[in-house]
């Protein structure tokens, strides 16, 4: 995932999770609004409490190669916040490549609709 499709600001962190528009299951939160600049742009939060750096830093190398085969950030109209919690460690990487692309399309949906949008 290049660098120009990443959040990494805390103020906008904050502010797309303030707006409150979310979908979630047992391993991920996804936080999405309307996109600000001509591409989709995704911030990864991983919690302390999942390991320590190395754990955490190849959580997100995975999270990363799986947005990048899930998103087409020309035409996906959110920037994303994906936050992982705990049961991700617990599941393979393409049942949870499953889960992050099913939550990704239910906010789609419920946004535009079933007939509106196509990625």
């Amino acid at each position: 995932m290049k660098k120009a499709y990443r959040i990494r600001k805390n103020e906008e962190f904050s502010s797309i999770i303030s707006k409150k528009h979310s979908k979630s299951n047992a391993c991920f939160i996804v936080y999405y609004e309307i996109k600000k600049e001509e591409n989709a742009r995704v911030g990864i939060s991983v919690s302390k409490k999942l390991g320590n750096a190395v754990e955490r830093n190849r959580i997100k190398r995975q999270l990363r190669e799986m947005i990048r085969a899930i998103v087409d950030f020309k035409t996906c109209p959110f920037d994303l916040i994906v936050i992982v919690r705990k049961p991700y460690l617990e599941k393979d990487f393409m049942a949870n490549k499953n889960d992050l692309e099913i939550l990704i399309k239910k906010a789609i949906i419920e946004k535009y609709g079933k007939g509106e949008f196509h990625e």
